[in-house]
């Protein structure tokens, strides 16, 4: 079945509160959606983000982010006043998120809603705390302790809690009973929010697309609380860490620093903590996007303390006994493979054996930097296109700062010499829809036309990323129409069918 969706972070979201969140706007968009007859939304991870904002180094791989709580059904819900909202400062830039005010204003707020909440009465509330205590014990402790230490990492802690000595487990969590109690509000709030929008995506014909990183972070929950899952010394230090060796975008490569799985140990549990975490997403997505696929084959480790990624090498992953442990516990499971990047021949095995369809770029076929061929006709039917994804730039940014000769390249390619150059991203987004792929994936940012100020990510780099939004004004009836035409043009209309 042929399909298309539009990527759009749940922070890029409009609203009047400094980000994109659960908020009539969110709604708004899904009513977009179906209007352009379109089939998916596809998100970033909605996990609660640390140190550079990224959703792929979230403090939590079950967590959900508490920025994305809508305030005003708080309010609706009698834990907020209009008021109290009105009162902080959310920033004045209704296209870039402010993080710095949203860490000082979203938390002291939602602490006040907290405080109104009935925990003894509320059955929902302690369905949700016991349906999800495998995970949301450790890591609400684990974020009032970090609260304790002012923010620092959990390396940096006092050494019993580092180490999870039982004494001090105890002695913290009687501490620190209050703190621990907000964080598990904070997470049923998101949950119960995010489920009655995924609920309303649904109904309308709307299949949400996730994406969880192959990685977790160092300072997190999970490899505080689960130490025997990584490649940690005796004292919890990392001994490799992971990262993308050099090549033509980063001579030094890329060192994420995320610790490595110790993967022996998984295989001997019956990847029961792969499971976990998959069955955890799949309440929350229709279809799954794993992030950096190739890992399961062949992961990239770096010596821990290594300033660059240059030093690394290729050592074996899962392969497809992850994959077989997770359809014999889950069944058959709605999974993207981002299969990016230069891939090996048993890397490209492994997707075939998975049967998940992988990605393809409409970008990396015109640009003479991508060593991989990825020519619309060499895509097959069982694989998700994209004009680009979030650690690209936009289609149009992207044109502008390509070279001439593959520009000329394109041009020719798509037989429209003539085409005015400022309406380009259209021509991409029919190479995309008009592809053989059952599934086509266009940012919003292309649909728009934007340039590289609406990019979302530069590998890399931290600072200026994860902030860009929509406006209220981007996406009008016409610019839905639009799509909608083009996407009954290349029969990807679900509905026609």
């Amino acid at each position: 079945m042929r399909t298309s969706g539009i990527l759009l972070p749940i922070s890029s979201l409009p609203s009047k509160y400094g980000i994109g969140c659960f908020s009539k706007d969110a709604y708004d968009f899904v009513d977009g959606l179906k209007k352009a007859h379109q089939h998916y939304w596809q998100l970033l991870p909605l996990g609660p983000t640390s140190y550079g904002d990224s959703p792929y180094q979230s403090f939590s791989t079950f967590a959900g982010n508490p920025y994305f709580i809508d305030l005003e059904k708080l309010v609706n819900e009698g834990l907020l006043t209009q008021e109290e909202i009105d009162e902080c400062d959310f920033g004045d830039n209704e296209r870039y998120i402010d993080y710095e005010k949203m860490y000082y204003s979203r938390y002291d707020v939602l602490r006040n809603a907290y405080e109104r909440f009935d925990f003894e009465n509320n059955i929902k509330y302690k369905e949700f705390e016991e349906a999800n205590s495998f995970w949301l014990n450790d890591y609400s402790l684990y974020m009032a302790v970090k609260d304790y230490f002012s923010d620092v990492p959990w390396s940096e802690w006092d050494e019993d809690i580092r180490l999870r000595e039982q004494s001090a487990i105890d002695y913290y969590s009687n501490m620190l009973q209050t703190d621990i109690a907000y964080y598990k509000f904070l997470q049923y709030q998101f949950d119960k929010q995010w489920m009655e929008l995924k609920q309303y995506a649904n109904n309308q014909g709307i299949e949400i697309i996730g994406d969880i990183p192959i990685y977790v972070a160092f300072d997190s929950a999970d490899c505080w609380a689960n130490p025997e899952l990584f490649e940690l010394d005796d004292r919890n230090v990392p001994i490799a860490v992971a990262g993308c060796p050099p090549d033509a975008f980063a001579k030094d490569g890329q060192l994420w620093g995320n610790p490595l799985y110790r993967w022996d140990y998984h295989k001997e549990t019956g990847f029961k903590w792969w499971i976990s975490r998959v069955a955890g997403v799949l309440k929350w997505y229709d279809v799954v996007r794993i992030d950096h696929f190739r890992g399961f084959d062949e992961y990239y480790s770096i010596p821990f303390g290594e300033e660059t990624a240059r030093n690394g090498k290729w050592v074996k992953g899962p392969g497809i006994e992850l994959f077989n442990a997770i359809k014999d516990a889950l069944g058959e499971v709605n999974i993207i493979a981002e299969d990016l990047g230069y891939l090996t021949d048993t890397v490209i095995e492994l997707v075939k054996n998975t049967g998940f369809p992988g990605m393809k770029i409409i970008q990396f076929a015109f640009d003479s930097r991508e060593t991989s061929n990825y020519y619309p006709y060499t895509y097959t039917p069982n694989s998700v296109v994209y004009t680009g994804t979030h650690d690209n730039d936009s289609i149009q940014g992207w044109y502008d700062s390509i070279s001439e000769s593959d520009k000329e390249n394109a041009i020719e390619y798509m037989n429209n010499e003539d085409t005015d150059r400022s309406d380009i991203h259209w021509d991409f987004i029919d190479q995309a829809l008009g592809s053989v792929s059952n599934m086509a994936i266009i940012p919003i940012q292309d649909y728009l036309g934007y340039g590289s100020d609406s990019r979302i990510n530069i590998p890399s780099t931290i600072g200026t990323n994860w902030r860009w939004r929509i406006t209220k004004e981007d996406i009008d009836e016409e610019l839905l129409k639009k799509i909608a035409r083009h996407t009954d043009m290349y029969g990807r209309n679900v509905k026609n069918k």
